[in-house]
């Protein structure tokens, strides 16, 4: 689906919507206000209940942007924000929920034209607030790599890969859109949003004042509950991600290889760094001439063909054992049932302690050798002990998280482990020592790989998920709260 179908799929609605109002409901005042109501409320709706699927999701992405403004702001004569945005970015899953639940009631509100200014009101500083999100997004393609957002001096021809977050999550993972794109629909709806703040007014109505009141009331109730359902008690029950269940990750990580493979450089834009003059040729033509446009005075752009198919995170898909070695390839060969125990993130925080440690002292001698008469050899003697103090690295488990993999997650793979089943963890970016000392903590007797964390949140929903595995397929996938006995797993779905 593309934000074309979107968009006229919500203009018939509001079509309907608006006719209902006219004939049924007899409230409308202004043609236009009335269907720029039911358009931007059914827009909102839908955009807000495709992400109230999965509000890990937003809450991911917003700590993307978190990340990103403070990398931009820590380095400008605003400094003092930085450090605000790692501690928004701790409240992120919060801030997600209430800006889905705000998103789809703010809608429900359009179309019965609850509180006229005060919606307007609202819905112009959201869209605002999205346009200004989409927009630093889209405009960080002119900034090069080692430069600031801020150092307009410094900007230069868009490339899409300057842009830290290339997607804005508007739509969640049901819809994609590049960041310009994003943009400008941001930008379409300021027009809708100025025209409320003026004519608030002509709002129609639905219902009576308690109705509508009621009705908001009981849908962010509902919204909540429905939100909280999807991350807080179980996996989202609709799955937009590569990662679904019934997903053949091993031929599908294939086919985007190669149609990766296949792109074609077909040509080359040159832009003048000094006057902005841009050329454009063929890259035949490119390879005999370039050395006519120094990269000292020109800046190079490729001009690739499309891939027949867009990569998605399983072409990215990296899992390494503790040596570095890469496992991928033979976790997705593996035409055996397999359990993954996926953390994107172990909750420790490292402390340092001081250990005392004995160490043997050696003395050498050189004497005689019993064996050949003439020659002399060293022997070693133990001459006593000595004590050293030495600091050393361990860490402080969260008490909720360890007891989960101790008492419910653990005893599980040690089920799946005795009735000759492979079981194996993944960390994200926790590191080999890190792994190590949780293994111990945990008493977990399975290997722990690592991989990066974001990969990780996309293959499931929970910290940790129990993903269950077949010849590169994803079979089923659990949260650490629906995690079922292994018995129950073994009859349903180890056939």
């Amino acid at each position: 689906m593309t934000l074309t179908t979107v968009f006229t799929y919500v203009a018939i609605a509001a079509v309907v919507l608006t006719l209902l109002t006219e004939f049924v409901f007899k409230a409308r005042k202004n043609w236009i206000t009335t269907y720029f109501q039911h358009f931007t409320g059914a827009l909102f709706i839908f955009s807000g209940a495709v992400k109230a699927m999965d509000p890990l999701g937003t809450a991911y992405k917003m700590e993307q942007y978190f990340a990103e403004f403070k990398y931009t702001f820590e380095e400008t004569w605003m400094s003092f924000i930085a450090p605000l945005f790692p501690v928004l970015s701790d409240y992120s899953i919060s801030f997600s929920v209430f800006m889905i639940v705000l998103e789809i009631v703010l809608g429900i509100a359009l179309i019965i034209g609850s509180r006229p200014k005060l919606t307007s009101w609202v819905f112009f500083l959201l869209v605002f607030f999205f346009t200004f999100l989409t927009g630093f997004t889209y405009l960080n393609g002119h900034v090069p790599q080692g430069a600031n957002f801020f150092e307009f001096g410094k900007w230069d021809t868009w490339v899409e890969s300057n842009m830290k977050v290339t997607d804005c999550g508007c739509f969640g993972d049901f819809l994609k859109l590049k960041p310009k794109v994003s943009f400008y629909k941001d930008l379409f709806l300021m027009i809708p949003a100025i025209w409320f703040l003026f004519q608030f007014k002509d709002f129609h109505r639905w219902f009576s004042p308690k109705q509508r009141g009621g009705l908001l009331g009981l849908s962010t109730l509902g919204l909540l509950i429905y939100c909280l359902s999807n991350f807080v008690w179980d996996i989202p029950g609709k799955d937009f991600r590569p990662f679904k269940v019934g997903a053949d990750i091993r031929t599908t990580r294939q086919i985007e290889t190669d149609a990766q493979a296949a792109v074609q450089v077909i040509a080359y834009k040159m832009t003048n760094k000094k006057d902005g003059k841009v050329v454009e040729m063929p890259y035949a033509q490119f390879l005999k001439e370039y050395s006519s446009y120094p990269k000292a005075d020109w800046s190079y752009e490729q001009i690739k063909t499309e891939p027949t198919i867009e990569a998605t995170k399983i072409s990215e898909m990296s899992i390494t054992d503790a040596d570095g070695n890469e496992m991928v390839e033979e976790i997705l060969e593996d035409p055996n049932y397999s359990f993954m125990l996926v953390s994107y993130k172990l909750y420790g925080t490292p402390k340092s302690e001081e250990i005392t440690q004995t160490i043997p002292v050696y003395s050498y001698d050189t004497i005689p050798s019993t064996e050949k008469e003439g020659e002399f050899v060293i022997e070693k003697k133990l001459a006593g002990n000595e004590t050293k103090t030495v600091q050393e690295v361990t860490y402080d488990w969260e008490e909720d998280f360890e007891g989960i993999y101790r008492d419910k997650v653990n005893p599980f793979a040690d089920a799946a482990q005795a009735a000759g089943f492979k079981v194996f963890g993944v960390a994200g970016g926790a590191g080999a020592t890190m792994i190590e000392h949780f293994r111990h903590a945990t008493q977990a007797a399975y290997p722990i790989y690592e991989a990066d964390d974001i990969l990780l949140k996309t293959i499931v929903r929970s910290n940790p998920g129990i993903v269950l595995m077949k010849d590169g397929k994803i079979v089923m996938k659990w949260h650490k709260k629906k995690l079922p006995t292994f018995e129950e797993v073994k009859q349903q779905y180890l056939k």
